[in-house]
């Protein structure tokens, strides 16, 4: 895979990098992009839907099962991003969201990448989205 589309109305928002963000070389650590992906989904999930705990609260847990990454550029200490993250798929036990990071101001692509999520009860076995929630998730679905 080399390229990820995300749609023009992705949610977007913004992360300061901190200095423990980065390696020894100064620039962000790669395993660090997975936590961009995660701030961009849980701000995602709580402008357009509602907060993960909710979901929690409703005894919903929604493990990554499933990442990739590809970087493009480095980003460094003190840049301003920007995360933006699309819902591409909702189905009955699972959602994949799409992920583009960039430096704020600038189009350039830093990194890109996907996460797919898995609904599973707190015990850890394979759940379902109740029929009202996923409705909603459907709705919030941009084709890609």
């Amino acid at each position: 895979m080399t390229a990820l589309v995300l749609p023009a109305d992705a949610h977007r928002c913004q992360y300061r990098v901190l200095y423990g963000d980065t390696d020894s070389g100064g620039v962000v650590y790669y395993a660090n992009y997975l936590r961009f992906f995660e701030r961009g989904r849980t701000e995602f999930m709580r402008d357009r839907l509602v907060a993960y705990r909710l979901l929690e609260n409703e005894g919903m847990i929604l493990p990554v099962v499933e990442s990739w990454c590809r970087y493009k550029a480095p980003a460094r200490y003190d840049d301003l991003l920007l995360l933006e993250t699309a819902m591409v798929e909702a189905r009955e036990v699972s959602c994949r969201f799409h992920y583009r990071v960039s430096r704020a101001g600038d189009p350039r692509q830093l990194a890109m990448g996907y996460t797919v999520h898995a609904v599973v009860d707190r015990q850890g076995k394979l759940s379902r989205f109740p029929a009202e929630l996923l409705a909603r998730l459907k709705g919030l679905v941009t084709p890609v």
